[in-house]
Protein backbone atom coordinates (compact mmCIF):
# COMPACT_ATOMS: atom_id res chain seq x y z
CA UNK A 1 0.00 0.00 0.00
CA UNK A 2 1.42 3.53 -1.10
CA UNK A 3 1.64 6.57 1.42
CA UNK A 4 -0.79 8.09 -0.18
CA UNK A 5 -3.30 5.16 -0.19
CA UNK A 6 -3.02 4.87 3.85
CA UNK A 7 -2.74 9.17 4.32
CA UNK A 8 -7.03 8.08 2.57
CA UNK A 9 -7.86 5.46 5.12
CA UNK A 10 -10.24 6.52 7.55
CA UNK A 11 -9.06 6.14 11.13
CA UNK A 12 -10.25 2.96 12.26
CA UNK A 13 -8.82 1.55 8.93
CA UNK A 14 -5.98 2.96 9.67
CA UNK A 15 -5.83 1.76 13.42
CA UNK A 16 -6.90 -1.73 11.89
CA UNK A 17 -3.76 -1.89 9.52
CA UNK A 18 -1.19 -0.99 12.06
CA UNK A 19 -2.49 -3.53 14.14
CA UNK A 20 -2.73 -6.34 12.12
CA UNK A 21 0.29 -5.47 9.29
CA UNK A 22 2.64 -2.70 12.20
CA UNK A 23 5.03 -3.41 14.34
CA UNK A 24 5.29 -1.79 17.23
CA UNK A 25 8.64 0.35 17.76
CA UNK A 26 8.75 2.33 20.83
CA UNK A 27 6.21 5.33 22.62
CA UNK A 28 7.10 8.65 23.61
CA UNK A 29 5.04 11.19 25.96
CA UNK A 30 4.48 14.62 23.77
CA UNK A 31 2.80 17.25 25.19
CA UNK A 32 -1.31 15.78 26.10
CA UNK A 33 -0.02 12.69 23.79
CA UNK A 34 0.78 9.46 24.24
CA UNK A 35 2.75 8.80 20.81
CA UNK A 36 3.34 5.37 19.46
CA UNK A 37 5.81 4.90 16.91
CA UNK A 38 5.09 1.52 14.19
CA UNK A 39 6.86 0.37 11.13
CA UNK A 40 4.92 -0.20 8.64
CA UNK A 41 6.42 -1.68 5.39
CA UNK A 42 9.42 0.76 5.24
CA UNK A 43 7.79 3.39 6.76
CA UNK A 44 7.26 4.69 10.27
CA UNK A 45 3.88 5.78 11.41
CA UNK A 46 3.02 7.80 14.75
CA UNK A 47 -0.43 7.34 16.60
CA UNK A 48 -1.22 10.34 18.52
CA UNK A 49 -3.61 9.25 21.47
CA UNK A 50 -4.79 11.93 24.07
CA UNK A 51 -5.50 10.57 27.20
CA UNK A 52 -7.70 13.31 28.54
CA UNK A 53 -10.40 12.50 25.61
CA UNK A 54 -9.21 8.86 25.46
CA UNK A 55 -9.43 8.74 21.93
CA UNK A 56 -6.79 8.77 19.26
CA UNK A 57 -6.46 11.66 17.80
CA UNK A 58 -4.14 11.64 14.51
CA UNK A 59 -2.51 8.99 12.68
CA UNK A 60 0.48 9.83 10.33
CA UNK A 61 3.80 8.81 8.67
CA UNK A 62 6.76 9.83 10.87
CA UNK A 63 8.51 13.48 10.23
CA UNK A 64 12.23 13.17 10.00
CA UNK A 65 12.95 16.56 10.47
CA UNK A 66 10.53 17.22 13.65
CA UNK A 67 11.61 18.11 17.18
CA UNK A 68 9.88 14.95 17.99
CA UNK A 69 12.75 12.85 16.66
CA UNK A 70 15.10 13.81 19.69
CA UNK A 71 12.57 11.70 22.02
CA UNK A 72 12.86 8.77 19.68
CA UNK A 73 16.45 8.81 19.30
CA UNK A 74 17.00 9.35 23.43
CA UNK A 75 15.65 5.43 23.59
CA UNK A 76 16.72 3.69 19.92
CA UNK A 77 19.21 3.73 18.01
CA UNK A 78 19.95 5.78 14.84
CA UNK A 79 20.29 3.07 12.57
CA UNK A 80 17.01 1.50 13.62
CA UNK A 81 15.05 4.84 12.86
CA UNK A 82 16.60 6.53 9.95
Amino acid sequence: MSKEDFRKLSLNKKIQKLYTEGTFVVAIRYYAYKVNLYLLGQEYVEVFYNHKHDRIDKIEFLNHRHSRMKFYLDQISLEKIA
